[in-house]
């Protein structure tokens, strides 16, 4: 079986390709710049360049590719958007229109004087990633499957607070089910409101493959306990450290007992290590979180008895890690089959084996034993 496992994050995109028959250590992978960042650059050459900017496509990731445009107007270019395009902003298409962004049909776009730059919006460009692989002679031709991992905030009412909508969205999931498969979907199954997922299935609906979408700090979190030694502890607190946001789950062998979200930017060694401590011992509260301006946190059952390093293991995986080098709680550094990079695509192959059943046996066995063969004898 063959699958193509995205990680799309705010620095980076990160890219594996499974194969059953191969050693997982052997799969081909990428780190490449993120679609935000890819944006990012291509509105600041706009702006060096004098260009007003059109935007068109889907919804995708801001950060980085939002605060090239806030740049770009503020240097007196124009900046023209569709409306999917402009969501990738904000839901609240008032609030982009403030930002001085100019809202157009689908249809004007090209109707746009020709010295305008037309960009298009998408976190998922398989046509991209095949072109990539095509140069080292490798055919993405013959995917079981396309696993596709995005941060999505999810479309809230107006009025409503993002962080909390997106912390009801986990709450929801997990009072689902407290695994944390809870957050991946097949294609025709990703709830309505999450715009940035369903922006990825219409970026992919031309593929003839199962395509599976999942949170990408949940996939990390399952791809970092196919480390061996978090895989051996029946309790573990599992933190992914994004660029932008650091998500911490409580595990037991039932399952998640506890979560909280919050922004990294708001983190610093001596804070997180007070949350995860206070997520450990299940006093962590909500309140806590959501008033310090981070999404929230949610405890499922407080444990009992004093922790211990022998029965509860405290372990780290995301591109800030380095924030954790001078912890007191003294975390274990997660390299799920020797890569942390690749943590979120390992996890989008283990939500693929709960989703398709047909294939859940061979991918257990390729993720958790070595092949026989070295790759060449199996082309």
């Amino acid at each position: 079986m063959k699958i193509l496992a995205v990680d799309v994050g705010t620095g980076t995109q990160d890219i594996l390709l499974f194969d059953s028959r191969v050693d997982i250590e052997n799969s081909f992978k990428m780190v490449q710049p993120s679609p935000t960042m890819i944006t990012h650059r291509k509105l600041k050459q706009a702006t060096r360049q004098g260009h007003d900017v059109a935007l068109k496509g889907v919804t995708m990731g801001g950060g980085p590719s939002h605060w090239a445009a806030e740049d770009h107007l503020n240097a007196g270019y124009k900046v023209y958007a569709t409306a999917d395009a402009a969501r990738s902003f904000n839901d609240d298409l008032e609030l982009v229109a403030d930002m001085g962004i100019i809202l157009i049909g689908d249809e004007e776009v090209e109707k746009l004087p020709e010295d305008v730059l037309k960009l298009e919006l998408r976190d998922f460009d398989f046509d991209q990633i095949q072109l990539a692989f095509s140069h080292f002679d490798v055919s993405l031709d013959d995917l079981d499957c396309v696993a596709v991992a995005v941060f999505d905030h999810g479309a809230a009412p107006p009025g409503y607070s993002d962080r909390q909508f997106r912390f009801d969205y986990i709450e929801d999931r997990v009072n689902r089910d407290t695994h944390l498969r809870s957050f991946a979907f097949l294609a025709k199954d990703v709830p309505d409101i999450m715009t940035r997922m369903g922006a990825v299935v219409s970026s992919a609906n031309r593929l003839d493959t199962q395509l599976i979408l999942m949170d990408t700090a949940p996939a990390a979190v399952l791809g970092a306990m196919q480390d061996n030694n978090i895989r051996s502890k029946e309790k573990t607190v599992v933190a992914n450290v994004g660029n932008f946001h650091t998500i911490a789950f409580r595990l037991s062998t039932e399952g998640i007992t506890g979560v909280f979200e919050h922004h990294t930017g708001m983190l610093d060694t001596k804070k997180l290590d007070g949350l995860l401590l206070k997520l450990a011992q299940g006093t962590l509260t909500h309140e806590e979180i959501f008033l310090d301006s981070g999404h929230g946190a949610l405890i499922l059952d407080s444990p009992s008895g004093d922790l211990s390093e022998e029965d509860f293991l405290m372990a780290v995986t995301g591109p800030r890690w380095a924030m954790m080098k001078n912890s007191s709680l003294k975390p274990y550094y997660a390299t799920p089959h020797g890569d942390m990079m690749m943590a979120g695509c390992f996890g989008l192959i283990e939500a693929a084996a709960s989703l398709l059943p047909a294939y859940q046996e061979e991918i257990v066995a390729a993720l958790g034993q070595g092949r026989e063969k070295p790759p060449w004898e199996l082309v």
